[in-house]
């Protein structure tokens, strides 16, 4: 029963790691332009694709397709904020809900469209096998992509706190119109922001691929538990969603061992629902 918990601890960890730098990309897009992004889980399930073709058609492994999955989707979310989301940014919040819910039924059909329904799972990767630490066995593609993800999310962490640019759009994100008057162009940091947050995604989705099912509507899933996430760590703060993120893969493997599997979206769910109701701010909003 110990090496059980234990077991469920660990997998807690990894999993709650990977929901950590998920949910960073969309509390940043949050909390820069207070739009919510619909979309987010597209850009998850694109990123995983991308890898996957990136393997199939030219056999790079999706360790070193990392940065091609982060360019691409960088390039993607940029566009897509300059031509579709940035239309609706002075309009009310109603046509900015359905804008990002638009693109998100967009993507997912056309991945449908050009990919078909059908799960894939990548063979043999360069990730593979499994460590045994005790009575606990870790997966070495979910241990490198938790490993990963606290190097991305640190990286962000670091890019926001010690450069200009990152500076510029903290500034943003804490008063828009003083940051207006300070000489800050906020419409290029809309356009940055929204584009590392569809990066971020898309560097999830690349580790996400080595272990994980790959299949059109993928980015539902961990674009609804993302959601979950930035409520309980604080829209706009990176710090609440990356505690957060951990916090919610515990809730959910612990909640299945202790209770049963088939509930344990269900316990994640009743937490963001418990947070909106006794805090709507989460653990570290404002």
């Amino acid at each position: 029963m110990p090496d059980q918990v234990l077991q469920q601890i660990a997998d807690g960890l990894l999993i709650g790691l990977m929901y950590s730098l998920v949910a960073i990309g969309l509390t940043l897009i949050w909390g820069v332009m207070n739009i919510v992004n619909f979309a987010h889980g597209d850009f998850l399930m694109l990123g995983m694709f991308t890898s996957f073709w990136l393997f199939t058609l030219y056999g790079i492994d999706p360790i070193f397709s990392i940065p091609i999955s982060f360019i691409c989707m960088f390039v993607l979310g940029t566009l897509i904020y300059r031509f579709i989301v940035s239309k609706v940014m002075k309009g009310p919040m109603l046509a900015q809900l359905v804008v990002t819910f638009g693109v998100s039924i967009f993507i997912s059909n056309l991945a449908v469209y050009f990919w078909t329904p059908d799960f894939r799972l990548l063979p043999a990767t360069i990730l593979q096998g499994a460590w045994q630490i005790g009575g606990v066995n870790l997966s070495v593609p979910k241990v490198a992509a938790s490993f990963g993800s606290v190097i991305a999310s640190v990286c962000v962490f670091l890019f926001l706190k010690r450069t200009k640019t990152g500076k510029a759009i903290l500034a943003t994100e804490m008063d828009r119109d003083a940051a207006l008057l300070m000489g800050i162009n906020t419409e290029r940091i809309n356009s940055l922001s929204f584009g590392i947050g569809a990066a971020l995604v898309g560097v999830a989705g690349a580790f996400l691929s080595t272990y994980y099912y790959i299949y059109p509507q993928v980015g539902g899933l961990f674009g609804t538990i993302a959601f979950c996430v930035v409520a309980l760590g604080g829209f706009g703060s990176i710090e609440g969603a990356f505690i957060a993120g951990i916090l919610v893969g515990l809730a959910q493997t612990l909640g299945g061992f202790f209770f049963d599997p088939s509930y344990k979206y269900a316990i994640v769910f009743s937490i963001y629902l418990i947070t909106i109701w006794i805090r709507p701010q989460g653990l570290r909003g404002w």
